[in-house]
């Protein structure tokens, strides 16, 4: 499938109805998995506040493939967004205190298969 490739919220516009991409710098081929796990992984998910990513999630049948690459694919996603917010300048920080912090908490949620 086609996919945006990039799961920053701010990318995808809501009319009530009909969700629309707006951003295709990163999109090209992908899969279902990867581009879900994207969204729901992607920091702005959560910050500056969550949005519910479960609920998202029961919107959109999977296959028990699709339904495992999700799983790992998330996982894959949390350790990139850790590394990614450890590398935060913190004269110029992009994201709120304790994000890091935050995210290495998910990731290990994660690991642990309690998230």
């Amino acid at each position: 499938m086609f996919g945006a490739g990039d799961g920053n919220s701010a990318n995808y516009l809501w009319d009530g109805h009909r969700v629309r991409a707006v951003d295709f710098e990163e999109s090209g081929r992908s899969d279902r998995a990867y581009e879900l796990a994207e969204i729901v992984e992607h920091v702005s998910a959560r910050v500056p506040c969550p949005f519910d990513t479960a609920a998202l999630l029961r919107l959109i049948p999977l296959t028990p493939a699709e339904a495992t690459r999700l799983r790992d694919c998330r996982t894959l996603l949390a350790l990139v967004w850790l590394f990614l917010l450890a590398h935060d300048d913190p004269a110029h920080p992009r994201n709120p205190p304790g994000t890091p912090e935050r995210q290495a908490r998910r990731l290990c949620r994660r690991l642990d298969g309690t998230a």
